[in-house]
């Protein structure tokens, strides 16, 4: 079975010049030591879409991959854009037989891939975890989806895991997925929802689309006022929505009935995504008796990640998931 590989910072090479890195051919003086650098980019990516994405006839955006940080230490950049979407594997050294999908966040504007994308696959797959990134297509950007254009992406892309499992020593009953913000809320969608968005393309359209197992950071849930993360609404269902259309893509008001395990983690002082939107998701789920765990941290903000939390309490969450895995008999 082919799997692509090709490095993303060639991917990032079409984006605008200001996306670049400069090269560190050589180590100047004062120049920042080699354990000072952030860590390469893994060079396998698997396109999603083998003939291109569906519905890109309307489509006539750029790709770009700006890049943020000025601090050589550490990547902050975000893909715009998107028409070819792709995942970027992180394999572990020794496998530990489950997968994570990585939905990185960005009020589906844009996808972080760094802060909730590459940063959080090391950490899973230095435990034993093979991590699948998710560079997905936005749904302001011309598809004939629209909004379901994002989630085309992750449920052919947890297809995709779940076919080629015995390629990655992955147990096909063991494939989680994990969603910050925005994609906190793709990620929902992918675990809810149980209709196909896309056509059959292949034979790995015939597995299961929905992961077995749902992480949340600081999730954007509900797309109705007085909670609702405006920008995320705004970018996926326009400026002004229909009440059906709020209450379609409201994570709350859907049906979670045999959804698997849903784990939380929200800060409290969180000013974008308000923690209210874990506590409505919580009550649904419980409602619904699916299996759920969450953790409200006094503080931390949006968008922490791993890095952005680092000497704070909330800097626990990943053993706070695999404890709640191993409890479930799923290593991360």
């Amino acid at each position: 079975m082919k799997i692509e590989r090709r490095s993303l910072l060639g991917l990032a090479a079409v984006a605008a010049a200001g996306a670049a890195r400069p090269a560190l051919a050589c180590q100047a003086v004062g120049a920042p030591s080699a354990s000072a650098l952030a860590p390469p980019d893994p060079a396998e990516v698997i396109r999603l879409w083998p003939n291109g994405a569906p519905g890109g006839e309307g489509v006539s955006v750029t790709p770009i991959v700006p890049e943020r940080s000025t601090d050589p230490a550490f990547h902050d950049r975000y893909a715009q854009y998107t028409t070819d979407p792709i995942l970027t594997v992180f394999r572990p050294e020794r496998p530990n037989g489950s997968a994570l999908l990585l939905i990185p966040g960005g009020g589906y504007r844009w996808a972080v891939l760094d802060k909730e994308g590459y940063d959080v696959a090391r950490v899973f797959a230095a435990s034993g975890t093979t991590c699948f990134v998710l560079r997905y297509r936005l749904p302001a950007d011309g598809w004939a989806a629209g909004a379901d254009a994002p989630l085309q992406d992750a449920q052919r892309a947890l297809r995709l895991i779940r076919s080629r499992s015995a390629d990655y020593g992955v147990n096909p009953a063991k494939i989680g997925v994990l969603g910050a913000s925005a994609g906190g809320h793709l990620a929902g969608l992918a675990s809810v929802r149980t209709d196909a968005t896309y056509d059959p393309v292949d034979a790995s359209d015939t597995v299961s689309l929905r992961p077995d197992l749902t992480v949340l950071m600081y999730p954007v849930a509900t797309m109705a006022d007085p909670f609702v993360h405006a920008g995320s609404r705004a970018h996926l269902l326009g400026d002004a929505p229909s009440a059906e259309r709020v209450a379609a893509y409201s994570l709350e008001r859907m049906d979670w009935t045999g959804a698997a395990p849903v784990f939380l983690l929200h800060a409290m002082d969180d000013g974008a995504v308000p923690v209210e939107n874990s506590l409505l998701l919580l009550s649904k789920l419980k409602a619904a008796g699916v299996p759920a765990e969450a953790h409200l941290f006094q503080e931390g903000g949006h968008g922490f990640g791993v890095r952005l939390i680092r000497g704070r309490p909330a800097e626990v969450w990943p053993d706070l998931v695999r404890a709640w895995g191993r409890r479930l008999d799923f290593a991360l």
